[in-house]
């Protein structure tokens, strides 16, 4: 992303601050200051995906390695006697009779919502996003935590639920990249946190974003216009604007291109992280890093 197309809104908002006492602003700082002391620096992406951002931070961070994405390398690591089956980075407890239900569904059919395991919204933005799934007429499966209405309990209008069916189901969390890598999801509505965005780009998966907070609306810009996987929602989210959205992704000439995009970018992913890849590589040499002598 060059340094002209960045906007006020599309900073990390912990950095957006005038409060020199601020915790997040002061944490990220002294973060910045002493990575320069480290041995190695691991960052969850890969090199065909930041090229130009990379090459800024290697003047300054010499010892920066790609080792990204997670998932790959570690789908694609020796398992011997079952060793890393118990490895998992979900904060809530998974549900996967989801699985089924999208086996029931056509290839590139399914609208994947889910916006992290922080994101809360109001419970009229969670109206707003129900009756637009609803009335653009197509299956979903959404996420739909406890704690996502801001001190409330999200609660459903009859009529959306009479309505939604037949088409959509819902859970309140569920096993992500079997989900996204799932033959029937042909879109994401993401709250663009990073484990998200990279996991839609590693299965080949386009995103309608809709950013909360922190890194989420740098995520946001970058999918929108520099990788072209993207499409943003206002942050005041309207049914009419999310239906429309939702429309296109899964059916018109922009979703397409972006569909085609993601695969583009799939492809670059995997092969990153694959023998020989450019994370593969990058992994040894970070470990090696922090374990001199091995």
């Amino acid at each position: 992303m060059k340094g002209k197309d960045i906007r006020l809104k599309d900073i990390p908002n912990f950095f957006i601050t005038t409060d020199p006492n601020d915790e997040i602003f002061n944490l990220a700082t002294e973060s910045a200051q002493r990575a320069a002391e480290a041995s190695a620096i691991g960052i969850q992406t890969f090199d065909a995906l930041e090229a130009e951002v990379l090459e800024a931070l290697s003047s300054t961070f010499p010892n920066i390695y790609t080792i990204g994405p997670l998932q790959l390398l570690l789908n694609s690591a020796p398992n011997e006697d079952d060793k890393l089956e118990s490895l998992g980075y979900n904060l809530w407890k998974e549900e996967t009779e989801c699985l089924q239900w999208l086996d029931s569904k056509e290839p590139g059919s399914v609208i994947y919502v889910n916006f992290g395991s922080v994101t809360v919204m109001s419970q009229q933005q969670l109206v707003e996003f129900a009756w637009g799934l609803a009335n653009s007429n197509h299956d979903f499966l959404w996420i739909i935590r406890p704690d996502i209405v801001v001190g409330e309990t999200a609660i459903l209008p009859a009529e959306f639920a009479e309505k939604a069916k037949e088409r959509g189901t819902i859970a309140s969390w569920c096993p992500q990249e079997q989900v996204l890598n799932h033959p029937a999801v042909g879109g994401f509505l993401t709250h663009s946190g990073w484990n998200s965005t990279i996991e839609s780009l590693s299965a080949g998966v386009p995103m309608i974003c809709w950013p909360f907070f922190g890194d989420q609306q740098t995520n946001c810009k970058f999918s929108c216009t520099t990788w072209e996987v993207g499409m943003r929602i206002n942050n005041d989210v309207k049914r009419d604007e999310v239906e429309a959205l939702v429309r296109e992704l899964m059916d018109g000439d922009k979703g397409k291109k972006m569909k085609n995009k993601a695969m583009e970018w799939k492809k670059l992913a995997e092969k990153a992280a694959g023998p020989g890849g450019s994370s593969s590589l990058n992994l040894d040499k970070f470990l090696k890093g922090l374990l001199p002598g091995k």
